[in-house]
């Protein structure tokens, strides 16, 4: 009987410690509200799920991870909702004001509708006919020797417009796109064939006499300028000191290039099919705004003394080619407005030939103005110069010499009374 009592009395003590130690594991812990029981018990789950390769080596690295799972459940599930801010308030009671009933729906529809836009763009200005104006020529193009030579589109009146606008010099790839403003509508060939027609109609000269202008065929009152010219087999020859001295014995055989970009103005604002009605039907039409006026152009072989200076410079340069051997020297004629344009003659023989970058003359570069010259420091001085604030002692030091001086003045000014009123008693 006292054996077995002293068993029973081992295993109380023993599930009471083991309570006790289970209620130890299960206390939480005052930083992080968790405790060692459900942790082991958690850890080990995880060592019989993963079955990790020596877990006893990685033991301490599992229960960091479970530990960290554990906190970021409860951080995810213990995260206060955001407050609702008074922006947010204010904005659901103004949201009504910005509803549409049905009501003031249908008042919308009852209004009157918006104005439409009635700009309308411009019109494109026609191309020319290859055969006439800036296309009365095809050119080909090479930027290096022995390889195939490329034939260049045809020139629109909106390439040349934009073309006098930009400036750019070319990479000789033609299909390089433009890049500028205003925009070009083209590739670097399209702008290519445009400064082209540009030269052309700006350098291509001759000697006065040369050609001739040609017959053509139609109305001899039209007032369309002509654009042919042929050879004049009668034609002598100019001295070359002549052609030097003058710019009167030079001529414009190509014709000038007009503020629309064509050679022959354009009426744009008469369509086509309206050219020709009867007299009754032209009451019935709408008041038309008046025609713009016709651009003429100065006519065809129109010498070179008659062309206006840009950028207080001439537009043209003249010399020979040698004054030592005067009786083989050429005239030799240069574009001031297009550098690399040159025109050479003697006797009946003449040529023009361009060496340049496509880009014309747009007067000085730009050179800023040197700044002024620093401003000197001012001089140091009794009426500039601040003083540094006296000290106590110095101002009641002053503060007494001042009373003194008043005192001394005062009394000076008693004794001066005091002999005045002794002379009047006297």
């Amino acid at each position: 009987m006292d054996a077995s009592n002293e068993t029973q009395d081992r295993r109380q003590q023993r599930m009471q410690s083991a309570a006790s130690f289970k209620a130890f594991l299960l206390k939480n812990s005052t930083e992080s509200n968790l405790n060692l029981y459900d942790h082991l018990t958690q850890l080990l789950m995880k060592v019989m799920t993963e079955h990790p390769h020596n877990a006893v080596d990685v033991i301490e690295d599992m229960s960091r991870d479970v530990k960290r799972g554990l906190f970021h459940d409860m951080q995810s599930t213990l995260r206060d909702l955001p407050q609702t801010t008074a922006a947010e308030l204010l904005a659901e009671q103004q949201c009504s004001l910005f509803s549409r009933p049905e009501d003031a729906a249908q008042e919308e529809e009852l209004m009157d509708p918006l104005p439409e836009s009635t700009y309308k763009p411009p019109p494109v200005v026609p191309k020319e006919i290859i055969g006439t104006g800036v296309n009365k020529f095809v050119y080909y193009v090479c930027n290096e020797p022995g390889l195939p030579w490329v034939k260049l589109p045809s020139v629109s009146p909106a390439q040349i417009v934009v073309a006098r606008q930009i400036r750019k010099f070319f990479t000789g790839r033609l299909d390089t796109p433009i890049v500028s403003y205003p925009p070009f509508p083209g590739n670097e060939a399209n702008y290519l064939r445009a400064q082209i027609a540009r030269i052309s109609a700006g350098t291509q000269v001759s000697p006065q006499g040369f050609y001739q202008a040609g017959e053509e065929e139609g109305d001899e009152e039209d007032e369309t300028p002509r654009d042919s010219y042929e050879v004049n087999p009668d034609f002598e020859g100019i001295p070359v000191t002549e052609m030097v001295e003058s710019l009167s014995f030079w001529v414009h055989h190509v014709q000038h290039i007009l503020q629309q970009g064509r050679c022959t103005w354009v009426n744009l604002t008469v369509k086509p099919g309206e050219e020709s009605y009867e007299e009754g039907e032209s009451d019935e039409k709408e008041e038309e705004p008046d025609e713009p006026e016709p651009e003429v152009g100065p006519p065809l072989l129109t010498p070179l003394s008659q062309d206006a200076e840009m950028f207080n410079s001439p537009p043209w340069s003249s010399k020979l080619s040698s004054a030592l051997t005067s009786q083989h020297a050429v005239a030799v004629l240069r574009s001031n407005l297009w550098p690399g344009a040159y025109a050479y003659a003697t006797g009946k023989k003449f040529e023009n030939i361009y060496i340049g970058w496509g880009v014309k003359y747009a007067g000085e570069g730009y050179i800023p103005s040197v700044p002024p010259l620093p401003q000197k420091e001012y001089p140091s001085g009794a009426d500039i110069t601040e003083t540094l604030d006296p000290t106590l002692e110095e101002e009641q030091m002053l503060q007494e010499a001042l009373e003194e001086q008043q005192a001394a003045q005062e009394e000076m000014e008693e004794e001066e009374e005091e002999e005045e009123e002794e002379e009047d008693d006297d």
